[in-house]
């Protein structure tokens, strides 16, 4: 069964900037293949609001989501750029769903 994981993230608003300059560095980590590389998104007009940022990506099947789960969990570089985010939250959460595909 094929899975897309989901990070929401809620900032706070007033810290937008420094937010998403520390996103930026999640994302050249990914693009030097350290880090699972995913789509981000933010909503324009969504149920979360404007200060959520959402981090993706599809899996062949949930064991693998949850691998790469435990990898940005030991990393040493996620880590360090994870907390200096951090004082930023509001909220978090990861979201798991299956990708439906009929005949």
């Amino acid at each position: 069964m094929a899975v897309v994981m989901r990070f929401v993230q809620r900032f706070k608003a007033d810290k937008r900037k420094e937010f998403m300059d520390l996103e930026k560095e999640f994302a050249r980590l990914e693009k030097q293949g350290i880090l699972t590389p995913g789509q981000r998104m933010t909503p324009v007009a969504a149920r979360e609001p404007g200060n959520t940022l959402i981090w993706e990506a599809p899996f062949k099947d949930l064991a693998a989501a949850e691998r790469v789960l435990k990898a940005l969990e030991q990393g040493e570089a996620h880590q360090k750029l994870f907390a200096k985010q951090v004082p930023y939250f509001e909220d978090a959460w990861v979201e798991f769903y299956e990708v439906l595909e009929f005949d």
